[in-house]
């Protein structure tokens, strides 16, 4: 009698060696479009294909379809932003991440199967969004009222075609997905690496000069944000930095103040406490005294405020609150108001944060060490305080090129015959640190 035939059982797959000695295992599962689609996995061995197709059908079996490099780009984007990303990165950046897949990726790249996509295909979508105006390719005009319409919807293209870092961080966040894919060897290669963009060209920013920075202090001098002002540019603390400051973290006695959060608003979940930005940004500094009796006069002000509103005093303890309120002060309603401030001051208008800017570059400009600035600043490598915060001044320039002239017009002259090559002309510094 004929040995009878051992069958699987139906929905079971299959699993086979292949010739470039990998093993592959297959079976339908449910796909993103509802419809049952037939899954190849891939693994080392015979148990890891097989581990990888159990997992899947498992996850089909829950009615959630799954993922694989045979369905879309916008599938694979929409499953790691899930399931991948939501754990990894802080909801804001989340947050920034979907929008880029929103409106970038998804609509160029979108329907592309995953284990298609070449970097032709990538670096042709890049290039036609360098390109583009995103105004015409999202119809943005033809939402606005008629009265308003002034691109696209009355046939004058405006040209808003997006800026370098904005196309560069696209590029960023496609490739950081492609990556995932490729650690769950859904792919065997992130063809987004082999697209090289240029480097951008950060932005150019001029800091508040000295005079700038006391016109500043003065305008601010009655005003409710003067102690944020002061504290900003005296210290050089991020916006969320100093916004998440509590007076449990002052020791104005010591005139020292420690920072261990960053108060942020999310799209999900209004007003958040989050960790400081990097291990580094958790940090104990040192005020100047006249921070510490700003930030004295600030404290005697709102427990007036306060007991004039009937509130109950502070009890989350925040050092900068709305008007007659316990709750802390808005990110954007301080960026409104800092922009008024300049204003009244005559000021250029510049960012909140760069005042962060002003406050390492004047430190640079009054001969304070970079190690000094990166500790002050939070960051965690100082190469960031050198490229990205400090901005050498013209002055800087010129007497380092008049001490190398005089040292090359005179061989017996030069820095070590300087009875302090430390010293800088100047008017003296406005932003002591202790």
């Amino acid at each position: 009698m004929a040995a009878e035939k051992k069958n699987r059982a139906n929905g079971e797959g299959t699993v086979f060696q292949r010739k470039d000695g990998r093993w592959e295992a297959a079976a339908y599962v449910l796909a993103a479009n509802g419809n049952r689609q037939r899954l190849h996995v891939y693994g080392r061995t015979r148990q890891q294909a097989m581990d990888k197709l159990t997992d899947a059908k498992a996850t089909s079996n829950r009615g959630v379809p799954v993922v694989h490099a045979q369905g879309t780009v916008a599938n694979w984007i929409t499953y790691w932003l899930d399931t991948v990303a939501v754990h990894r990165v802080r909801e804001t950046t989340h947050t920034r991440y979907a929008a880029v897949a929103r409106l970038y990726i998804i609509p160029g790249l979108g329907a592309k199967k995953l284990s298609k996509l070449t970097a032709k295909d990538i670096r042709t979508w890049l290039d036609g969004l360098r390109t583009r105006c995103q105004c015409c390719a999202r119809r943005t005009d033809h939402q606005r009222p008629a009265a308003k319409q002034r691109c696209c919807a009355v046939g004058d293209c405006c040209r808003q075609v997006l800026s370098a870092l904005t196309h560069t961080y696209i590029h960023t966040v496609l490739k950081t997905a492609l990556e995932h894919a490729v650690q769950e060897e859904e792919i065997p290669r992130n063809v987004a690496r082999n697209v090289r963009l240029g480097t951008p060209r950060p932005r150019r920013f001029e800091p508040l000069t000295v005079e700038e920075a006391r016109r500043l202090i003065d305008t601010t001098r009655d005003h409710p944000l003067h102690p944020v002002v002061h504290l900003a540019l005296h210290t050089g603390l991020r916006r969320g930095e100093l916004l998440g400051l509590t007076w449990a973290d002052l020791d104005l006695n010591a005139g020292t103040a420690v920072i261990r959060r960053s108060l942020q608003r999310t799209s999900d979940n209004g007003l958040v406490l989050f960790p400081t930005k990097t291990k580094a940004s958790e940090r104990r500094i040192a005020m100047p005294v006249a921070c510490v009796e700003a930030l004295r006069d600030h404290c005697v002000r709102q427990q007036a405020e306060h007991d004039a509103a009937g509130l109950r005093w502070n009890p989350r303890g925040y050092i900068f609150t709305a008007p007659s309120s316990a709750l802390p002060v808005e990110p954007s309603t301080l960026n409104r108001r800092f922009a008024t401030l300049l204003h009244q001051a005559g000021l250029r208008r510049i960012r909140f944060h760069d005042l962060r800017h002003t406050t390492a570059t004047l430190l640079l400009d009054q001969g304070v060490e970079l190690v000094v600035i990166k500790e002050l600043l939070g960051h965690a490598h100082i190469g960031v305080t050198a490229t990205v915060y400090t901005h050498v001044r013209l002055r800087i320039q010129r007497n380092a090129i008049d001490l190398l002239g005089q040292t090359l017009r005179n061989p017996d002259t030069g820095p070590a015959d300087r009875s302090d090559g430390d010293d800088l002309p100047g008017n003296g510094i406005l932003l002591p640190v202790r």
